[in-house]
């Protein structure tokens, strides 16, 4: 028996690769591939009826995310992430997205914070939805778009890494038991309250948000999308 549902991919190479990528993410996220276990290429390229090449390089992209780890002559081990570690990296961003929350609420264009409901509203979509991939590309863009208005790309680089190595698995667990759709609706009540100018409330709402979700990682002992 392979180790992933069965999934029909057929296009070109770089397009194949793409997929391959795609897929291996969302097995990540169903708690197909296991942190700590490793996996070879040519093993998972069965599941996927296709050869180890294009496998193999989208584990080296999953690799330059953090999401695995390539181990001599035997494939890729899955990156495990523990308590200790979403903790610490909850503290860093809190410490660096909290008062650019601040920030951007003072001194954004309106038109820019408003350019961002649309993807807010794609967040709360996707978790009704039960579209997790959809869910952690939208919510991605919402938080590096949003802290991108504080015109710091070393910013936006430290906490996409901080993101990537903490987005693994677990996330289904906490789409079925309905906790995913509150932390979604949080990105719209951030929006309203800095559009409203409310720095304050934004920055309560942004505090609550990232430990709201902290402990729906200790409550399932796996991360989710913030």
């Amino acid at each position: 028996m392979g180790h992933l549902t069965h999934r029909d991919l057929n296009a070109s190479r770089e397009r194949l690769r793409d997929q391959v990528a795609h897929a291996l993410r969302a097995a990540l996220i169903s708690g197909e591939l296991r942190p700590g276990v490793v996996y070879s290429a040519p093993t998972l390229a069965e599941d996927f009826g296709i050869s180890a090449t294009p496998v193999r390089e989208a584990m080296l992209d999953l690799a330059r995310e953090g999401l695995v780890e390539p181990v001599r002559n035997k494939g890729f081990r899955v990156t495990e992430v523990d308590g200790r570690d979403l903790d610490q990296f909850t503290e860093i961003r809190a410490l660096v997205e909290i008062p650019t929350v601040v920030h951007v609420t003072r001194s954004a264009a309106r038109e820019d914070l408003e350019a961002l409901r649309p993807v807010a509203e794609e967040i709360v979509r996707a978790a009704r939805e039960h579209d997790l991939i959809g869910y952690l590309e939208a919510d991605r863009l919402f938080h590096l778009t949003l802290l991108g208005l504080a015109g710091s790309e070393r910013l936006v680089e430290t906490v996409g890494d901080l993101r990537k190595r903490s987005r693994l698995y677990g996330l289904t667990a906490l789409d079925k038991s309905g906790n995913l759709i509150p932390s979604a609706e949080e990105h719209i009540e951030l929006l309203d309250l800095m559009l409203a100018g409310d720095a304050e409330g934004a920055e309560a709402c942004m505090t609550r948000h990232l430990g709201h979700v902290r402990s729906l990682w200790a409550k399932d002992d796996g991360p989710a999308g913030v």
